[in-house]
């Protein structure tokens, strides 16, 4: 099995590039939505979190492509890309003034206690959606130099182009010698969309992900994704995901055989291990296996304001800590105490410290700092 190789960072104009979907997210706070008529807006995507994330707390030279329309939303959101320090690469649309393209907005509550929270999407005649191979010049973008390109599942299941345009970043990534993640970010609701504009059976949308995702997942490194991610986003057996408890790591590093049978270019998987007790209260763990070798963070229970980007935030310290050649068990720490401390802030991407991020994974503790 070939190792994980990182190259140097004097050797890269970017540390992290992501590919993905920009959206805004509006909250209504622990209001529902039925009710509400305050919101508060977030700058968004599964895989912009992470450079943002990278950026802002782990000082990395992270950089977005993704598309953007110009009109007002559309500029709202580049500001908060560049007030995270994230460099973008943007394709450009125009919109219409009445049905767009559009720059998608996913509505998300926070829920309380036992009522758990709420989210739905509002992704019709989305400008990411429209992007394709050929969308973006990536022999010029990698040219500068990349050390780690990553993409996800959210945005693989928007439409028919988008998956032929993150193969093409990748097989890019890999000829310049960056590594490549994805996370395979299972949507159910997404991936129904997609089956039936594929002309399937939407109740079968599993196998729609199954059939896009394992061909992108062939040219990938390192894989983000629990037991439920690598059964339904890749059709890999397993056991049964609600047969053991949540935070016990048996059931995923037992399926790690089935992962390197399929997919013997995987050098690395990692997930979040969550038990959710309330919506406020989380029993919080992590876990990786890289170059075949198992490591498991501590547990620690959470006191959760908003869970959205909670795995993101997990995403971006698990990368930033094999950037920077941390050993895995170090790395893994630090995914664990980023991704916990996220869940504490409001919005998608990170308010934390690195001092905060080091100083938690090395079992620090809330006590108030004079």
């Amino acid at each position: 099995m070939s190792q994980l190789t990182i190259k140097p960072a004097d050797k890269a104009a970017h540390d992290f590039l992501a590919l993905g979907a920009l959206v805004t997210r509006l909250d209504p706070g622990i209001v529902p939505f039925a009710e509400a008529d305050k919101y508060d807006l977030h700058v968004s995507g599964g895989e912009y979190n992470v450079a943002a994330n990278l950026s802002i707390c782990f000082g990395q030279r992270a950089a977005v492509a993704s598309a953007i329309v110009d009109y007002p939303i559309g500029k709202r959101i580049e500001k908060a890309v560049r007030g995270a320090g994230v460099t973008p690469y943007y394709a450009r649309f125009a919109h219409d003034g009445v049905r767009g393209p559009n720059m998608a907005t996913v509505w998300s509550d926070r829920g309380g206690g036992v009522r758990a929270p709420v989210v739905f999407y509002n992704r019709a005649n989305e400008a990411a959606g429209y992007l394709k191979a050929g969308s973006f010049d990536w022999d010029a973008i990698f040219g500068k130099g990349v050390r780690w390109f990553h993409s996800g599942g959210i945005f693989s299941a928007l439409s028919e182009s988008t998956p032929e345009l993150v193969v093409q970043a990748m097989k890019a990534a890999r000829k310049a010698g960056a590594v490549v993640s994805f996370d395979l970010n299972y949507r159910a609701k997404l991936w129904a969309v997609a089956a039936a504009a594929s002309g399937k059976d939407p109740s079968k949308a599993s196998e729609r992900a199954a059939e896009t995702l394992r061909e992108i997942v062939r040219h990938v490194d390192v894989l983000v994704g629990n037991e439920e991610d690598l059964q339904k986003g890749l059709g890999l057996k397993g056991h049964d995901v609600e047969s053991k408890g949540k935070l016990d790591p048996s059931s995923f590093f037992g399926m790690m055989e089935s992962v390197v049978r399929d997919f013997p270019n995987i050098k690395a998987v990692a997930t979040t291990l969550r038990e959710v007790h309330s919506t406020n209260r989380h029993s919080w763990g992590a876990v990786l296996w890289l170059d075949g070798k198992s490591y498991v963070s501590p547990t620690c229970e959470l006191d959760v304001y908003d869970r959205v980007g909670g795995g993101d935030g997990f995403a971006a310290g698990l990368i930033y800590g094999l950037l920077a050649g941390k050993a895995p068990q170090d790395a893994l720490a630090l995914g664990w105490a980023h991704g916990a401390l996220l869940t504490t802030f409001p919005g998608d991407t990170t308010m934390a410290t690195l001092d905060q991020v080091e100083s938690f994974a090395k079992g620090g503790s809330a006590r108030i700092q004079r």
